[in-house]
Order: C-alpha cells, then structure tokens, then sequence
C-alpha cells in the first residue's frame, strides 16, 4: 500500500488534517459552533467552485472565500449571539447559490463537483501535501500563541471577560483558524462532510476527558483512528474513503455516549 505515493500523501496529509481538526474540533464543540462548521463546509464548496472557475487550484478559493465569510459573521453577529445564526444562514445561502453559479459556468463535467463535495484521496499530490503542511503547522503555531484566551473565552466565557479578555477579537481569530482547518481538512474527507472530523472526535473526548489538554489529545487520538483506518478500509475494499471515516468516527462517538449513560447510572 505504501508503495504508492498517491496513498502515502494521503496519510501524511489525513495525519495533519486529523492533528489540526481535533485541536480546532475542541473549541467548536466548547463555543458551540458546530452549525457554523457546518455552513463554512457550504462555503467552501462556493470557494472551491470559484477556484475552478478562475483557473486556481480550488484549495485557494476555498481558503478565500471561508475567510471572507467568518471575518463577515464576526462583525455582523458582534456581540449578539441571538443574531449569530441568522447571519450564518443569510451568508451560507448567498455563497453556496455562488457556488453553483461559478460552477456550472466554469462548464467542467460531475466529477468536479464530486471531489470538491467528498474529497479526493488520489487527487492529493505532493505539492499539496506540502501546503497542506505549511497551513496546519501555521494554524497550530496561531493556536498556540492565543491559546491560554480562546481557552478562557470557550470554557468560561463570564470569567474570560472578567480578566479582560477581548471576547470578538478572540471570536474572529478563532472564526479565521476554523476557515482554514475547513480548506485543509476538505482536501481529505471533502467539504460536505468536514464538519465530521471537525465535531465527533472532540465530541467523543468530552465523556473521556477532565481537562482541555486531555479533551485535544484525546481527540487526536480518535481523529487519527479514523483516518488512518478509513483510508486503510478504503484502499482494501475500493469504497469511499469519507464513508469509511463517517462510520468510525460515529461509532467512536456512539461508544462514548453509552459510556456516559453508564458513568451517570453507576
């Protein structure tokens, strides 16, 4: 199976986009913004359309255009979340209606459409890898950088006010670093089910875990078993590799929940 560099730069790239999915996946799930991962899916097929339409590889309008989208519901939602998805709606429905646009007038053929919306693991190159590499080492580092605030602000949001912490400027920077694990984690499992990795291993983590090293760590581990599984069960049997990782990841999620019903019955 490693004999084939097609299938080795999808397990370097499925590593990262696991690594940088379960590290976002744990804030999405602390602020609650698995709807909002959801529709930057959505806007990212819009992206990746535009990509295709002006000759772009699709990953950079992708990264174009669910940047542009989270900066506009940071400062149109400001600090009234009861206005939050109302403008995650309104935006959603204008980008995935351009998405459709530029890609019936880019005139390329289903299959197009097919990889943007569930990926593409022949499709992914070393080239590819390489900015696939560049991006999560550089989302990883910007993490690290403003953890100890954005952990503060999704954890215990009265407290993080409390000690000054600036909660919208926090909310755009973690927006922008969800745009971009959206693009780099479509490349893999494609932009209709990103929100997958995204949500079920930090998901999963939260019945396992008491604090939020654990809860990331944890949610690496499970992130990377469905990957590495998926594309192992994938290249074994020649089905979908997204169905392969659907299944794990809901199954692992599954598990914990029967954990929790028994923790809280014992």
């Amino acid at each position: 199976m490693f004999n084939l560099e097609f299938m080795r730069n999808a397990y370097f790239a499925g590593t990262m986009i696991a690594i940088v999915s379960a590290v976002i996946g744990t804030f999405v799930v602390a602020r609650n913004m698995s709807f909002m991962t959801h529709t930057l899916s959505e806007i990212g097929f819009a992206g990746a359309s535009f990509g295709i339409f002006i000759g772009w590889p699709p990953l950079n309008g992708m990264l174009l255009f669910t940047a542009i989208s989270s900066i506009l519901v940071g400062q149109l939602s400001g600090r009234i979340e009861s206005r939050r998805e109302s403008v995650i709606s309104a935006i959603s429905g204008l980008f995935i209606g351009l998405g459709i646009l530029f890609l019936s007038i880019s005139q390329k053929n289903a299959s197009y459409a097919t990889n943007i919306l569930f990926g593409s693991v022949i499709g992914i190159s070393a080239q590819d890898v390489q900015l696939m590499a560049i991006l999560s080492a550089l989302l990883l580092v910007v993490v690290l950088i403003v953890y100890r605030d954005l952990k503060a602000d999704s954890f215990d949001s009265i407290g993080a006010k409390i000690n000054g912490v600036n909660s919208q400027a926090i909310s755009i920077v973690f927006l922008l670093l969800l745009a971009l694990s959206v693009s780099v984690a479509a490349q893999i499992v494609g932009s209709l089910l990103i929100f997958i990795l995204l949500t079920l291993p930090a998901s999963s983590a939260k019945y396992f875990a008491h604090t939020v090293f654990s809860m990331i760590m944890l949610g690496v581990g499970f992130a990377l078993a469905g990957v590495w599984l998926g594309l192992y069960l994938g290249y074994v049997t020649n089905w979908p590799v997204t169905f392969f990782i659907a299944f794990i990841e809901a199954l692992i999620y599954g598990i914990a929940l029967l954990y929790n019903s028994i923790q809280n019955h014992s």
